[in-house]
């Protein structure tokens, strides 16, 4: 597999860009947690000037070798080490197809897709990542393509006491399918990580997105997606939250186009001290729009989970079928999860709804299964693991699905 890339031609827009980020960073603070979608959050324990910015770095570590390998066929695949591009291959079928992957900068307009879907972003976390992020990663795929095999975006963070801005944009154009895996990772070290993911679907164009955040106890990490789904257009977002001290990840949806669908789908599982933090947002901004979302999550020992939502129908929405729902296992009596869905709807004829529960086991499954024999942490066990299938059958690689399977297991077979 292998696809040679040009020289560089952004460099310069992209210096440019990341200068005139530097500027807006200067007056810029950062968010507050009375601010409702920071409720919650320990943003207040962010240190800035405690990370430094990585050098350049060279190879592709071991373990990211081996993720690769388990990964089974891949049409293309791109690895960041502590916020450089160190490899990149894609099939030469799709090289001749037209479709790209790599530095944004070695394609021609590459830079210009940054921002393009975001804007100036949410808050102050997409401006620093405009600022300070030395290598985006682009993806895009032509007109009619159909992409047949996953395309793999590996960040891994090899050095402590380090801060990493990764940005990725997926652009699919009208007609164009891909499924497209963002893994992000990292050794046994302290760092930050301020992620930016960009997605423009184009008419009828259909995109799987599945974000695998598996990052080392050390790591703090606030991610932020955004996603634009045009006429009939479909995008799948599901993410799976493993790791981090605290993980944030923040996704809007926007349906633009009549007839645009967008599923966001998450499991995530926080043990020990860990705070892992979603936040969502369904914009139905054009009529005869689909979302549904469906968030799982389970705590134990002293961890917690943030769940909120927001489902937002403008005026022009007529016909929108928009539903949330967030379900929460505690683990442990010292466990704590939040769920707060939200909804805003300014137009009639829609069918909108949103449900949250946040409790321990059920009682009546766990008793079935002791009823029968099955020893009780086992039954545990077994209900948690059956929890997760749901959200679990959306992952589209099979591969990644059982990787995170086996973390989620790991994870059990450690409980006391």
């Amino acid at each position: 597999m292998t696809s040679p890339l040009t020289a560089p031609v952004g460099d310069d827009a992209l210096a440019a860009r990341r200068s005139a980020a530097t500027e807006r960073l200067g007056g810029a603070a950062l968010p507050a947690v009375d601010e409702e979608v920071w409720r919650y959050s320990r943003v207040g324990e962010l240190d800035l000037e405690r990370w430094a910015i990585p050098e350049r770095a060279d190879g592709v570590p071991d373990a990211v070798e081996s993720l690769l390998s388990s990964l089974g066929h891949l049409a293309g695949a791109v690895v960041v080490r502590d916020g450089s591009v160190v490899a990149t291959r894609l099939d030469e079928r799709f090289v001749a197809a037209g479709v790209f992957l790599g530095a944004a900068t070695a394609h021609r307009g590459g830079v210009d897709a940054l921002g393009s879907v975001i804007g100036d972003g949410p808050d102050v976390f997409t401006v620093l990542n405009d600022a300070r992020g030395a290598a985006p990663v682009l993806v895009d795929v032509p007109r009619g393509v159909v992409v047949d095999a996953p395309i793999v975006v590996v960040d891994w963070i090899s050095t402590a006491d380090v801060a990493v801005h990764p940005r990725l944009v997926v652009r699919l154009a009208v007609d164009a399918e891909a499924t497209v895996v963002e893994w992000r990772g990292s050794a046994d070290v302290a760092a930050l990580s301020v992620p930016v993911c960009e997605i423009d679907v184009d008419r009828a164009a259909r995109l799987r997105h599945v974000v695998v955040q598996d990052r080392g106890p050390g790591v703090w990490e606030i991610a932020t997606t955004s996603a634009r789904v045009g006429v009939d257009g479909s995008v799948s977002v599901v993410q799976a939250g493993l790791g981090c001290d605290y993980g944030r990840s923040r996704v809007d949806c926007r349906l633009t186009g009549r007839g645009a669908s967008g599923d966001l789908d998450a499991v995530y599982f926080a043990t020990g001290n860990q705070t892992l933090d979603y936040r969502t947002f369904q914009w139905h901004d054009a009529p005869d729009t689909t979302s549904n979302l469906l968030f799982k999550g389970a705590v134990d020992d002293d961890a917690r989970s943030v769940y909120t939502g927001l489902i937002r129908v403008e005026r022009e929405a007529r016909g929108t079928n928009a539903f949330q729902t967030n379900r929460n296992l505690k683990l442990s009596e010292r466990a704590w999860a939040e769920s707060v869905p939200n909804l805003e709807i300014e137009t009639n004829d829609v069918r909108c709804s949103h449900a949250s529960t946040v409790g321990p086991i059920d009682a009546d499954q766990l008793f079935y299964l002791e009823s029968r024999g099955v020893p009780t942490e086992t039954a545990q066990r077994l209900i948690v693991a059956g929890f997760f299938d749901e959200v679990l059958e959306h992952v589209t690689v099979p591969s990644v699905a059982a990787l995170v399977t086996e973390a989620i297991a790991r994870r059990l077979g450690e409980r006391p």
